[in-house]
């Protein structure tokens, strides 16, 4: 039995399973469990990343949750805390990631003590920090399309002011300039702000190269937030105290079986061409429209019975993704929130439909999606498994819908993925078992 090093907290189930991929990519053995586990019963794993639906709930409640699973990962006897966020930041001026963030810090270290860093850079997929700045691709964070996210629009790229408006402690930079200069410079940086009172610094990336400088930086650091980036330099840490043998394979899934399906919550640029390249393929889809959904509760069950009639043809396609103005007139004649619990609601019960006929290799696109997909099913814990594109690895679960058989699910966050993940997701999937 390997007692686990790595305790990760992640505020939504896309992100929980797009860090747990990068840390099986680096040799851990990595279980990702559906909210605190009830009992402490041990996990034979390297890492254990327990994935919440924290993201854009009350950010009492977010701080809550996160310190109930700090609890049960410290009992574990886990060495280091990770809590991982999205690449693009996602959240609002008053959190959840700045609260959260210092209720770890207090819990770990005492009331206004200890000291992290910020750095949701991933630059596999196209996110970097440059002086403190978030990109998105060659734009900056507040020019792409995450400014019209329909519950967290990121407005300002500038993440110091971002997460200074979030924490009660102060919040530093390391410049890439710095960081370029590897780990022991990066380790200065970090003692010097933690003299000068800062608590918490954002620490630039623009390569794997800087995240795995940082990442030996990072080795006696209590608490770790960060994007799922970081992840990819911390294993080494571990293997260089002999505490860690890299695992040759660590993503190892049973093999694959049943019908395929695709669900889509999502709104993203990325997931509204993915959508669009599906039905340019020919591909079956069926859409639901949330305003036809509010007056009709029919249309959720048409779709499911579309589906059913077309499971055995090949994979199907049930989504609401749709562009920025179509969602902005959506929100205005049902309301933002009321409109996303009515789609996710939908998804996910129609996504338990699926299963319970037969379905079991299940792409779900969007974090919220995700989450109501994942929680509809039961499911508990994953496995993870072989990546698919960078942030998106398939799993393998147990759901009691799926008539002990192996249920396979990938949980691609909106902004993750080529054109062509859907279609990509199943090739990948054909050829990745024991």
């Amino acid at each position: 039995m390997t007692k686990p090093l790595l305790g990760c907290i992640a505020d939504d189930f896309t992100g929980a399973t797009d860090l747990a991929n990068n840390l099986v990519r680096a040799g851990m053995r990595t279980i990702q469990t559906i909210g605190v586990p009830a009992t402490l019963s041990p996990l034979d794993a390297d890492a254990i990343v327990v994935a919440l639906k924290s993201r854009t709930i009350p950010a009492a409640e977010a701080v809550a949750q996160s310190l109930a699973a700090y609890a049960w990962l410290r009992d574990q006897g886990v060495t280091q805390v990770y809590f991982k966020y999205c690449s693009t930041f996602d959240s609002t001026p008053k959190g959840n990631i700045g609260p959260v963030t210092d209720a770890l810090l207090d819990a770990i270290h005492g009331e206004g003590k200890g000291f992290t860093i910020v750095c949701p850079a991933f630059p596999e997929n196209h996110r970097t920090l440059f002086n403190g700045h978030l990109f998105v691709g060659e734009q900056l964070l507040s020019d792409s399309g995450m400014r019209h996210h329909p519950l967290t629009p990121m407005t300002d790229a500038n993440l110091v002011r971002v997460m200074q408006a979030q924490t009660k402690r102060q919040v530093g930079l390391v410049p890439h300039r710095i960081v370029a200069q590897g780990p022991a410079a990066i380790r200065e940086a970090f003692e010097a702000l933690e003299a000068s009172g800062v608590g918490i610094a954002v620490v630039d990336a623009v390569s794997n190269a800087d995240l795995i400088s940082m990442g030996q930086a990072l080795a006696d650091t209590s608490l770790v937030t960060a994007g799922s980036g970081v992840a990819i330099g911390l294993p080494q840490n571990w293997q260089a105290k002999g505490l860690l043998q890299k695992q040759h394979r660590a993503d190892l899934l049973p093999p694959a079986m049943g019908h395929k399906a695709v669900i889509s919550g999502s709104c993203s640029m990325a997931t509204n061409a993915q959508v669009a390249h599906w039905q340019q393929s020919k591909l079956p889809s069926f859409l639901i429209d949330p305003i036809a959904l509010a007056k009709n509760d029919q249309i959720e069950k048409d779709a499911a019975e579309w589906a059913k009639a077309n499971l055995a043809k090949g994979p199907v396609l049930i989504y609401a993704t749709a562009p920025p103005d179509q969602v902005q007139a959506i929100q205005q004649q049902l309301g933002i929130a009321a409109a996303g619990e009515l789609v996710e609601q939908a998804l996910s019960r129609i996504a338990a439909t699926l299963v319970e006929a037969g379905v079991r290799q299940l792409v779900v696109a969007g974090g919220e999606t995700s989450g109501a997909v994942v929680q509809a099913l039961g499911v508990q814990r994953m496995t993870i498994g072989p990546q698919i594109d960078p942030g998106v690895p398939w799993t393998a679960v147990k759901s009691p819908l799926s008539n002990g058989e192996p249920l396979h699910m990938a949980l691609k966050s909106g902004n993750f993925g080529t054109v062509d993940f859907f279609q990509k997701a199943f090739d990948c999937l054909g050829v990745a078992h024991a």
